[in-house]
């Protein structure tokens, strides 16, 4: 078995020749002195992992990681520098690097790193392989986008679940892609030639659900003048996906319970059985748990359902995906709109990915198209940039800091690390002119005073 090949960047030729001899024996070792020589290696060699040092002559290690963590089928970056900082760590990640150590290195905390960077890897390789083959089944997979840890893990769990028959509850926040991940564990199962029959529950009232779900005989109710086939006979041997499950009422619960208790149903107005194979995949935004502690779920269903929970995370949890997602849905608006319109510049990026996304990626999605349809250029600036994004980023920025939790302080740390070049970047766009800069952040003149003298700008 071949060794898997790591590149070593750093000018200091003692580091980079004593990293060389401790990994040496288990990898194959590549050493540049600069960046730019590291790329030309990249180009050569299938690379799978590079130690990159941060400050180095020319190009520096954070630009290196920008450029390279862009191209297709690049390396997992480790970012080495004695100037240690969370600020620092929090920049190198948003940049595409996969993990961040600090100068004097611990081998065996680098060693570690190394491993889990492999297993990662071959999970990315295994998961473009899944998506190249629900691409082939118009299974929706183009819009799965994101080499996280997280996004990877998600595919890997989607792609174990699908093999099975049992009911999957998907949860998390609106916009995280439910459906899309829903679809993609069908188009991937035993089931996949089979249809894939979607139902909003809430956008449907409580007899109209009913009636959608199960179907009804003809003269069940005032308008019924004929019979209808509901969803789960309509999904007869393939997959049903119930979109906000939370929503429908008591009765329509007992009734669900009861079909996947019994793999059968009786429609609306009906008395007669009806045998039905139907795999089903549940969403919803909200906490069904809490729900059965207030009496509005009943606890039986939610067990029914919860067999498999999948759970997808917010933007804001694997932030390293906005740009790719960024760039993925300007190709698409692009094309639609007939424009033109290639590229984000590296000022725009840095607001966008700054940006909390509570609407997640279908908010991302909206705004990325709306940018579009407004441009004048042939890139995508910082005036392009919805107002209500840069006003939200400029309370965010402008957020009292508080210690309550970890994730909070985590939170904070990362506004903070880009508060300064965002400040910056407004400035530069708007060629010093504070009172433009502050409306384009969406703050006071006055803030924008303070925040300038407390960066002394």
């Amino acid at each position: 078995m071949s060794k898997e090949k790591i590149l070593i960047i750093d000018d200091e030729r003692n580091t980079r020749e004593g990293l060389a001899a401790a990994l040496q024996e288990r990898y194959c070792i590549y050493l540049a002195e600069s960046a730019q020589a590291g790329m030309q290696i990249l180009k050569q060699e299938n690379i799978s992992i590079v130690l990159t040092d941060l400050r180095m002559p020319g190009m520096d290690g954070m630009e290196f990681t920008r450029q390279v963590s862009s191209w297709e089928n690049a390396p997992l970056i480790i970012m080495l520098t004695a100037y240690g900082s969370v600020q620092t760590a929090i920049e190198a990640m948003k940049q595409g690097a996969y993990d961040y150590l600090s100068k004097p290195i611990n081998l065996d905390d680098l060693e570690m790193m190394i491993e889990r960077g492999l297993e990662t890897l071959h999970m990315r390789l295994e998961n473009k392989n899944l998506r190249q083959e629900l691409a082939q089944r118009q299974g929706g997979a183009e819009n799965i986008i994101g080499n996280s840890a997280l996004m990877l893990q998600l595919l890997s769990e989607a792609k174990q679940v699908a093999q099975a028959r049992t009911t999957v509850l998907i949860t998390g926040e609106s916009g995280t892609g439910k459906e899309l991940f829903a679809n993609a564990i069908h188009q991937i199962s035993p089931r996949r030639e089979q249809p894939f029959v979607v139902v909003h529950c809430a956008a449907l009232n409580e007899n109209l659900l009913e009636s959608e779900l199960f179907g009804h005989e003809k003269g069940a109710f005032t308008g019924a003048t004929e019979r209808q086939i509901g969803r789960f006979e309509r999904a007869d041997r393939g997959s049903l996906f119930l979109d906000e499950i939370g929503e429908i009422s008591p009765a329509t619960q007992v009734k669900l319970l009861r079909v996947l208790e019994n793999r059968q149903l009786e429609r609306v107005g009906g008395s007669k059985p009806i045998d039905i194979d139907v795999r089903l995949l549940a969403a919803t935004n909200r906490d069904l748990k809490k729900m059965v502690a207030e009496g509005s779920f009943r606890e039986d269903l939610y067990y029914r359902l919860n067999v498999v929970n999948l759970h997808l995370p917010p933007l804001r949890a694997h932030p390293e995906d906005i740009e790719p997602l960024l760039n993925h849905y300007l190709r698409l608006a692009a094309e639609d709109n007939a424009k033109k319109i290639n590229a984000f510049s590296s000022e725009a990026i840095k607001v966008l990915v700054s940006y909390d996304w509570p609407g997640n990626v279908r908010e991302l999605r909206n705004a990325v198209e709306r940018m579009v349809v407004f441009a004048r250029g042939s890139s995508l600036t910082l005036n392009d940039v919805p107002v209500e994004i840069r006003q939200a980023l400029g309370e965010q920025l402008l957020k009292p800091k508080t210690k309550d939790s970890a994730e909070t302080a985590t939170a904070s740390l990362d506004i903070k690390a880009n508060e300064k070049n965002v400040i910056l970047q407004a400035l530069e766009q708007c060629e010093g002119n504070r009172s433009k800069a502050a409306e384009l952040l969406g703050i006071s003149r006055r803030t924008l005073q303070r925040k300038l003298k407390e960066y002394q700008l």
